[in-house]
């Protein structure tokens, strides 16, 4: 148990907790929200000791282990697997037992050490290790390459990565999808949905929130508010909550009557067309929710685009990439052959695995980077405003905001007064001397923030936006998709937020295989591409395995062997009833082998029915929020065994599916 019991904590003159107090039980899988600069990140240091409170006190079992995703970037020489292999802090001690009692000669110490070792799973820890990097994303060939050989937002999974194989009991993830693409998204959330200990997640993903926590802590005012039910639960009773507090009631019913002339425009697109659908869910969760979404400081607007050119851009044949670094050397062609255009009014989602070439498709179609070939055919009037994934693209750290507004408003617009664009910042939370701070000494938040003032400022009819979410805040996250909603323009989107996805787009472009081809369907669709090609690729390995076995086995020595003569046409006739008669015998074989096969899948059907059936039940009793602090762990400690058992059964499930096809196939 984790009891924090009026806690105040400082950094420097600011106030982080006041008098704060919480309690989390064992195994229960918690999420820290609250606005950036709150001091989420601050209660993860104390709960660590790299910080100590100024009062009141803080219990956490002193034999705990503690998991943490480090934050500084690794340089070193050692492989992706023995740096993560460094992680598992059991290992490690275990180790350096064995390597003393071998120093010191002493036979009974050793014996220890390699029991402790047979303990810690030294014998299974590098394939664990490898598992995890490759659900991670990196391929075969990258698991033993140099950690300094990798980018920093791949260096930041090896950090995760090394985190998830320590034995924790806590594990302390501050942001871990940040630097991840949706496929590794959805392995991260089904690997921590399995995790035994206890968790504690800040995170701005509400989705991945929802999926593996059912406990929310709110940081707000320096108080720690606790809140039985995931993110969307804790939203709701919020509201509620909200509703009973608010103070000034017109202006609240000013504010939601423009909310629902939102959501009212919006719900009859949305029956337009399949993607859409869920769009309609998120929208009328805003209905839910207006107490909150009125009552957050921070809103913005797109305004409307002068000119809505139709189609606003063309590509034949275009190819994305890199020009050779050496002269006369080839250029690096990552996507080819796009064939698309896109109309007025469209909401795209572009879609596929990170290193497929999703940003070099925006890079393009923004003019950052040329196009290696094809032609890209822009409609007159075309304005893009692009958000690039590294803010630092399009700012100048030496710079102030005030610098970087002064200059665009000479770009792009008749000089504005100083005045009307400190007004404009202010919009932004730029208040005050913020204005005149150096770019480079901005959060990851404050940089976004800015590249979207300077988006709006631009007045474009066309936006680009490349992982715009990766340091917003959730009330940020919230008042984007807003503002996309009402913009009358068009977009493409690059996000693992698949909260802004569904709530933005209409359709979806993937970029797979070297190409960019529509995707039919919604996130819910892809995200079942993703399962079944990954279970596509785990067949083909097991194949290719299995055909290297027999390729290897020696083959029986034995006498050459006469070619047999060729039967005679009254042999013909009884040989084609032996067949016939094997070939029957055959089928019923495989008929009795799948019987049982398939007796087995119905009774795991039937058992994961029910056991999803007690999942939903106990995820309601938690956002009721009503249960008592032994209640809450009884019911956690259920859930585990609950969602453990899914597990294990699914993956039982899909190996006797995989049988069952192949008899199936054989047979036929």
């Amino acid at each position: 148990m984790i009891t924090l019991k009026d806690v105040t904590l400082r950094r420097g003159t600011k106030v982080v907790l006041d008098a704060a107090s919480v309690t989390l039980q064992p195994g229960e899988n918690v999420g820290l929200v609250g606005r950036n600069g709150a001091g989420k990140s601050s209660l993860f240091a104390m709960l660590t000791n790299r910080l100590q409170s100024d009062g009141g006190e803080v219990y956490m079992p002193p034999r705990w282990r503690v998991g943490e995703v480090a934050q500084n970037m690794p340089e070193t020489d050692d492989g992706a697997t023995d740096f993560v292999l460094e992680g598992d802090t059991r290992l490690v001690e275990a180790q350096a037992q064995l390597a003393a009692a071998e120093a010191g000669d002493d036979g009974h110490a050793i014996a220890d050490g390699h029991q402790a070792l047979a303990d810690a799973g030294a014998f299974d820890a590098r394939p664990r290790a490898q598992a995890l990097l490759m659900g991670l994303g990196f391929k075969n060939e990258q698991l033993d390459a140099p950690v300094n050989s990798f980018s920093g937002g791949w260096r930041m999974r090896l950090q995760l990565a090394r985190a998830l194989m320590c034995p924790a009991d806590l594990l302390l993830l501050d942001e871990p999808t940040n630097h991840l693409d949706l496929d590794a998204l959805v392995w991260l959330e089904a690997w921590l949905k399995r995790f035994e200990g206890t968790m504690l997640v800040i995170s701005h993903d509400r989705e991945f929130l929802d999926a593996i926590t059912h406990v929310t802590v709110h940081l707000e005012d320096a108080k720690l508010t606790r809140y039985g039910g995931n993110y969307t639960a804790f939203e709701e009773m919020r509201a509620e909550r909200m509703v009973l507090q608010q103070a000034s009631f017109e202006k609240q019913k000013e504010k939601m009557a423009h909310l629902q002339k939102f959501i009212d425009r919006f719900k009859a697109k949305a029956s337009k067309a399949k993607q859409a659908q869920s769009r309609v869910k998120a929208l009328d969760r805003m209905e839910k929710l207006a107490p909150i979404l009125t009552s957050r400081e921070f809103s913005f607007e797109f305004r409307e685009p002068l000119n809505l050119p139709n189609p606003m851009l063309s590509l034949k044949d275009v190819e994305c990439g890199y020009h050779a670094l050496e002269e006369g050397g080839p250029d690096k062609i990552i996507v080819r052959n796009i064939n698309r255009s896109v109309l007025a009014g469209q909401r795209i989602g572009i879609l596929g695995a990170n290193g497929q070439g999703k940003s070099t498709v925006v890079k393009t179609i923004a003019r950052a980077q040329a196009a290696l070939g094809g032609t890209i055919t822009e409609g007159k009037g075309l304005a893009i405003g692009y958000f690039a994934q590294q803010e630092m693209d399009v700012l100048r750290p030496g710079d102030s905001p005030l610098n970087h507004m002064i200059r665009l408003a000479r770009e792009v617009s008749p000089q504005a007064r100083e005045q009307e664009l400190r007004n404009f910042l202010g919009q932004f939370r730029f208040a005050a001397d913020m204005v005149n701070q150096p770019v480079g000494t901005l959060s990851g938040g404050e940089k976004a923030r800015l590249v979207l003032a300077m988006l709006v400022w631009q007045r474009p009819n066309l936006l680009l936006l490349d992982e715009p979410t990766n340091h917003l805040d959730l009330d940020t996250r919230e008042a984007l998709s807003m503002a996309l909603n009402e913009f009358e323009g068009s977009l493409m989107l690059v996000s693992h937020d698949r909260a802004l996805l569904r709530e933005v787009c209409d359709e979806f472009w993937l970029v797979a295989d070297g190409g960019v081809r529509p995707f039919d369907g919604d996130l819910d669709d892809y995200q079942k591409y993703l399962l079944d090609t990954a279970r596509a690729q785990a067949k083909a390995l097991r194949e290719a395995g299995n055909a290297s076995k027999k390729a290897a086995a020696p083959a029986p020595a034995s006498a050459p062997v006469a070619p047999a003569p060729k039967p005679s046409t009254a042999a013909t006739a009884p040989a084609k009833r032996e067949d016939r008669k094997a070939d029957a015998q055959a089928r019923q074989l495989k008929s009795d082998e799948l019987k049982p096969l398939r007796k087995e899948l119905n009774r795991i059907d039937n058992r994961l029915g029910a056991l999803f059936g007690d999942r939903d039940a106990l995820e309601a009793g938690f956002a009721t929020g009503s249960m008592s602090p032994a209640q809450l762990a009884e019911s956690g400690k259920k859930l585990k065994a609950i969602t453990e058992e899914i597990g294990l059964l699914e993956g039982q499930w899909l190996d006797l599916s995989t049988q069952v096809d192949e008899l199936t196939a054989k047979a036929g």
